[in-house]
């Protein structure tokens, strides 16, 4: 990727504990360095089985352990449209990382890479929480927070 993206998709299956945690993180990591306003963050997932919901509560608590309240999202599927919207789409693990590349059109122009890659540069699942414990949720809340702090290091320099 060769210019800072101005816009950037987390996806995982659900969209109700992991990209909501990834998205907020990028929020609360660009607010950090004075760039909030000008980089557009969102999330979705693969699945619609939770369009319209909110976050995991067990990810609402996490997140606010940590300093940011995530409880205003709703989940929603992944559209076509996001292929042209984003620049940057970030996939939680390898098989929704395999599902967006299936799914982008071939003249979608937008960046697909896996979170833990882009961030910490190996090529890692961030965690499916759903079915752990409290413990396990504020673990990847955790991870998100720290890769979304060097995403934004690495992709803007701040």
């Amino acid at each position: 990727m060769s210019a800072s993206p101005r816009s950037i998709i987390v996806v995982c299956l659900g969209n109700i504990c992991r990209s909501p945690l990834g998205e907020g993180f990028l929020r609360m990591a660009l607010d950090e360095v004075g760039l909030a306003e000008t980089v557009e963050i969102d999330s979705a997932g693969t699945g619609g089985w939770h369009a319209g919901d909110p976050p995991d509560s067990r990810s609402i608590r996490a997140a606010g352990q940590l300093g940011i309240d995530i409880s205003l999202q709703r989940a929603r599927k992944v559209t076509p449209a996001d292929f042209e919207r984003f620049d940057l789409m970030l996939a939680m693990d390898r098989n929704n990382l395999a599902d967006l590349q299936s799914l982008a059109p071939a003249e979608s122009a937008a960046s697909i890479r896996l979170f833990r890659e882009l961030a910490f540069g190996h090529m890692q699942d961030v965690p499916d929480p759903y079915y752990g414990s409290a413990q396990d949720f504020a673990a990847v809340a955790d991870l998100c927070r720290e890769g979304a702090r060097e995403i934004v290091r690495k992709l803007y320099g701040a």
